[in-house]
């Protein structure tokens, strides 16, 4: 009789140690997967002129270049999903977001758009992961399609700690001072390139190549989504193998304008002009020093 108590106490016990994991469990699994999606144009297949192309109702092929990037976000936002995210904020970063539509935005995404948002973009802790769309590679890049860092007519260069910079390491740095991995992009050869550069096992849909700056070779439509769908899919399959990327310690921004595009700045604590078109942006961390860049 005393061994048959001792066997019960130890199944009952037992009941109650899984019965205290489930909840757990369940919690990690059912764990809200959040992404952000940062979008643009100039990195789309099939995109390689600003003036016939990019430039919102007044290109002669806008309409054409406003399907073509709903095409590619919205494979984007269903290989996001068929990976495991929960929840996915698209971000309409074109052109004082003026890209994109809810009228055929994927029904399960959500729209940011409008101005002004944050320099940083409102991400936060909260997201899983970010990605890009439709995303072009930086100023001087070799044989990138319609490269440029943030403003095509108004910046040269752009440098943080020494090391040439573009929207894509800039945004990389600072979805990792909020703790988000960037996981995906899409756009051409050079971009993938750049992104490797951050963030090395990153998933790329290499939809273009570039021979120059305006000219290049182009997936078809369907093909571009298709291979948009799949390393989505793949990246948020692969989430738990990503890290935020982390820019430690005091950050300099180093930013060349061109002629045409040089700003009126006041000098001030953290901001130096170094000649006629360079000005230095220093902060703490990124997001100081950035946030002395981005409200000039």
């Amino acid at each position: 009789m005393h061994r048959f108590n001792l066997f019960v106490a130890f199944i009952i016990s037992l009941v109650l140690a899984l019965s205290a994991c489930v909840p757990t469990t369940f919690a990690q699994t059912s764990k809200p997967k959040k992404v952000f999606m940062i979008t643009d144009l100039e990195g789309v297949s099939g995109i390689f002129d600003s003036d016939l192309q990019c430039i919102p109702y007044k290109s002669p092929r806008w309409e054409e270049s406003h399907k073509l990037l709903t095409g590619e976000v919205n494979a984007a936002v269903d290989g996001l999903l068929a990976g495991g995210a929960t929840d996915v904020v698209v971000w309409d970063g074109h052109d004082s977001s003026q890209s994109l539509s809810v009228l055929d935005l994927h029904p399960k995404a959500r729209l940011l758009a409008g101005t002004p948002i944050s320099p940083t973009l409102e991400p936060d802790p909260s997201y899983s992961a970010m990605i890009f769309i439709g995303q072009h590679a930086m100023a001087g890049a070799r044989n990138a399609i319609l490269s440029h860092s943030y403003n095509s007519l108004g910046i040269q260069n752009i440098w943080v700690n020494g090391k040439p910079t573009g929207e894509i390491g800039a945004r990389v740095m600072l979805a990792g001072y909020f703790g988000i991995p960037v996981i995906m992009l899409s756009g051409d050869t050079a971009a993938c390139e750049e992104l490797h550069d951050y963030v090395l096992q990153a998933e790329c849909a290499e939809v273009k190549s570039g021979v120059s700056r305006t000219a290049g070779y182009m997936l078809s439509h369907q093909a571009a989504c298709a291979l948009i769908h799949q390393k989505a899919q793949r990246a948020m399959e692969r989430l738990g193998e990503f890290q935020p990327y982390r820019a430690s310690g005091p950050m300099e921004v180093k930013v060349e304008f061109t002629t045409r595009g040089e700003p009126v700045i006041r000098p001030r604590e953290g901001v130096e002009r170094l000649n006629e078109r360079t000005w230095v942006f220093r902060g703490k961390d990124i997001v100081d020093a950035w946030l002395k860049f981005s409200s000039m």
